[in-house]
Order: structure tokens, then C-alpha cells, then sequence
């Protein structure tokens, strides 16, 4: 079956249902194979990340400005990894599946959002079951807000998918362009409010980090995890512009590459 002039909207929606399925799993078996632990490694990273931190401060007694529990790390760095994992994954999604564009129903957004959603979907199944665990074995309380964590991780999955959009566009056009990302995602993990209340900081401070789309989307993140118990200062309607202005620039600019691949 393919798109045409006489599809309905319910037979679009199921096509284009089946093309994300089998590009998501084309990608699952390219990128981990069909052994070993494969798609678990998704999950593992954080899970690591974690344990380390636990351990850190079972054997380092630290001072009140650098304590960071297990509650405060799973409220930040989950995040970090999803949008930046996403936007390192998108960078080679077009030239890696170029062999895809002379399928019909297969568009160039279809491969970037496929592997942006592999990505989403991966931080989202680690962060339920380190959370699922640790409450479980009585490390850390139950969430106060599970309905306001799902708006914000979901705006922050909205923020992935443009961010995805706009590097893999700028990484079509220059390749060295995928290397100076990775290092520049990197120096931007301290920036995103992963590592610190906003609260804490001194006003001047407060207003820079607030323009930083992430710090918005952690501070609403442990919003709803610690309730009224902590202060936070999300701005939720300029994370919401934020993510709208950043996917429909990255989708215009991937519909320009669209027009000059894709077979006539």
C-alpha cells in the first residue's frame, strides 16, 4: 500500500505507522545486532551513571553545596542523555539510510524521527524502571506530581526531536560538523541545570540559566518529583515557544534537503 489521492487519513496514519516501525527496528538491528544485550544498552548507561553516584557519596562525606542525592541525579541527568543522545544519533540519519529515499512511502524526517524516538524511548524505559526500583527498595519517596513529570519529560522529548532536526540538517551540509557537536553537547551538560537549583543561585545567575530551554525543563522535571519541598523557577510557556520554534525551523530545513534527494 502507498500514499495516494485517494487515501483516507486512517489508512495515511497506518502506513506511516508501519514505515516508523520498520525503520525503528531496522535501526535497533543495525546499531546492536541480535545478540548480546543489544537494546539493553540503552538502559544501562543511566543505571551506571547512578550507582556511581550512590557510591560516591556512601564513601566521600560531602559538604551541603555539593551533595547531590539519588533523587536530585535521576531528576537531571535521565534528561541529559535523552536529548543529548538524540541529537548525536541524528547527525548521520540521512546519508545512513540515502538507500531508504527510493522507497514511496519512506521520507528523509521519517529516518530522523525514527532514530530520535529510538533515543526518546529508551531514556523513557530506563528513568520509569531506575525510579520503579529505587522507590521499590525504599532509596528514594514516591514522586509528588507524576502528571506534571510526564509534561515536562514530554516538552523535553519535543526538545530532542527539533534539536535532532536543526544538527542533522547543519550535519548534512558539514560533515566536520558531527565531531564539533559531540564536544559541544558535552560542555553544555554543566549548563543545563542537571548538576543545580536554579533557587540556589544568585539572581543575576538565575535570569541567564532561565534563557537556557533545558534548565526550564529540569526545574519543572523535579517540580513535579519534590513537590512544594524545593523551589523551582521553570518557565513553561517559553520551553513550549522554545520546542515549537525549533521544529518548525528543523523540519523546513529538513524538507530542503527532502527536495534534493529524493527521487523525482
Amino acid at each position: 500500500m502507498k500514499y495516494g489521492q485517494n487515501t483516507s487519513l486512517a489508512e495515511a496514519l497506518k502506513i506511516q505507522g508501519r514505515v516508523i516501525f520498520a525503520l525503528l527496528m531496522r535501526e535497533i538491528l543495525t546499531r546492536y545486532g541480535r545478540g548480546n544485550l543489544g537494546f539493553l544498552w540503552l538502559f544501562i548507561e543511566p543505571l551506571l551513571f547512578t550507582l556511581m553516584i550512590v557510591f560516591v557519596r556512601q564513601a566521600v562525606k560531602m559538604n551541603t553545596f555539593f551533595d547531590m542525592d539519588v533523587a536530585f541525579i535521576l531528576t537531571g541527568y535521565p534528561m541529559i542523555l535523552m536529548w543529548r543522545n538524540a541529537s548525536n544519533r541524528a547527525i548521520g540519519a540521512v546519508k545512513a539510510n540515502l538507500s531508504l529515499m527510493y522507497h514511496r512511502n519512506v521520507r528523509v524526517f521519517d529516518t530522523l524521527f525514527s532514530r530520535v524516538l529510538l533515543e526518546v524511548i529508551g531514556a523513557t524505559v530506563a528513568q520509569i524502571g531506575l525510579v520503579g526500583l529505587l522507590i521499590f527498595i525504599g532509596m528514594i519517596d514516591m514522586p509528588a506530581d507524576l502528571f506534571y513529570m510526564l509534561a515536562a519529560w514530554t516538552l523535553m522529548a519535543f526538545f530532542a526531536l527539533g534539536l535532532g532536526t536543526i544538527i542533522c540538517a547543519i550535519a548534512y551540509h558539514f560533515d566536520k560538523f558531527g565531531k564539533i557537536w559531540n564536544i559541544g553537547s558535552f560542555l553544555m551538560m554543566p549548563l543545563s541545570g542537571a548538576f543545580f537549583y536554579v533557587h540556589s543561585l544568585p539572581p543575576k545567575a538565575q535570569e541567564f540559566f532561565l534563557w537556557i530551554p533545558m534548565v526550564s525543563g529540569t526545574e519543572m522535571f523535579r517540580h513535579g518529583y519534590f513537590g512544594d519541598t524545593v523551589i523551582t523557577h521553570e518557565r513553561i510557556a517559553y520551553l513550549i515557544i522554545f520546542d515549537l520554534a525549533m521544529l518548525l525551523f528543523g523540519m523546513s530545513e529538513i524538507r530542503k534537503i527532502s527536495k534534493g534527494i529524493e527521487p523525482k
